[in-house]
């Protein structure tokens, strides 16, 4: 969220326009009864939400798989609890393990060393096996890629290179700064190709020589639209059927004014049905400037 678009002027959401835990529950559970298998909480940061275990506990009650994609700084505190609760595995966001290239990109006050807290704090509660996201950007944070995989290479931790994505309007993004899947490839080196479990898998994985994995994730130069299956719901309750959308449903308003779970399922699925969705296979120089939700309102 860079600070000269979201100064301490912003206008964000009041409280009122946000789900609550309950609210949020009784989606997953519409959700799940459409075939739905793995709810992951991102965000933003979705540890600043308080009690956050508490909503972790209530679907933790539904047969779903509970992931958490997380900054990792406030692992240390919360990961106990988010264990207990029932969270199955969470993916630590870190781009670089050089401190000063760390600040320039995440801009948050933040250390690599209380990243790394927040990994170790997962490890020691079972929150594995645990990934790591990195956005490999031009000029930045390619040369960051060989020392991620040995920082991590003697422990149970995938990591997933990420292409630089022209997710909403506000992250500087170009095509020239992009570090292609063949480009990491060829810095990794010797990789060994691993079937994907599912056609919808968004990473493509790859065997290291010691037995690690890796995963690139290659939404720019080698889409996957046509095998996604990934819905997202924002914080006030509006579904998105793809990362690079303009727009999304309203759930929350008919969720509050009474519509019952088989009315909000025949709503989502007929919103499900009718999605075409293809940005990344579509992208141009007259697609890159519509506009699009950001990152940090509809999630990763």
């Amino acid at each position: 969220m860079p600070r000269e678009v979201f100064g301490n002027d912003f206008p964000f959401m009041e409280r009122s326009h946000i789900m609550t835990f309950e609210e949020i529950d009784r989606l997953v559970g519409i959700f799940v009864s459409l075939g739905v298998e793995k709810v992951r909480l991102t965000g933003g940061e979705p540890l600043l939400r308080r009690n956050l275990h508490e909503l972790v506990s209530m679907i933790a009650l539904r047969k779903v798989e509970i992931a958490m994609t997380t900054n990792g700084v406030l692992l240390p505190r919360y990961a106990p609890a988010l264990s207990a609760a029932g969270l199955d595995r969470v993916t630590v966001s870190l781009d670089a393990i050089d401190e000063a290239t760390f600040a320039a990109i995440t801009d948050s006050g933040h250390t690599v060393a209380s990243v790394l807290a927040g990994i170790e704090a997962a490890e020691s509660v079972g929150l594995g096996p645990i990934k790591i996201n990195t956005v490999v950007r031009k000029n930045s944070n390619e040369d960051e890629i060989v020392e991620l995989i040995e920082r991590f290479s003697n422990r149970d931790i995938a990591i997933r290179f990420i292409e630089f994505m022209d997710v909403g309007n506000t992250n500087g993004w170009s095509l020239d700064e992009v570090v292609t899947a063949d480009e990491i490839r060829k810095k990794i080196g010797s990789l060994e190709s691993i079937e994907p479990t599912k056609d919808s898998d968004v990473a493509k994985r790859y065997l290291l020589p010691g037995g690690n994995e890796v995963g690139i994730i290659t939404s720019v130069t080698e889409p996957f639209c046509r095998h996604c299956t990934r819905a997202r719901i924002s914080a006030d309750g509006r579904l998105f059927t793809c990362l690079f959308s303009n727009r999304g449903l309203d759930l929350l308003t008919p969720l509050r004014n009474g519509h019952s779970d088989i009315e909000m399922e025949t709503l989502v699925r007929q919103y499900w049905q009718d999605r075409e969705d293809r940005y990344s296979e579509t992208r141009s120089e007259e697609t890159i400037d519509r506009e699009r939700v950001e990152m940090s309102y509809i999630g990763g």
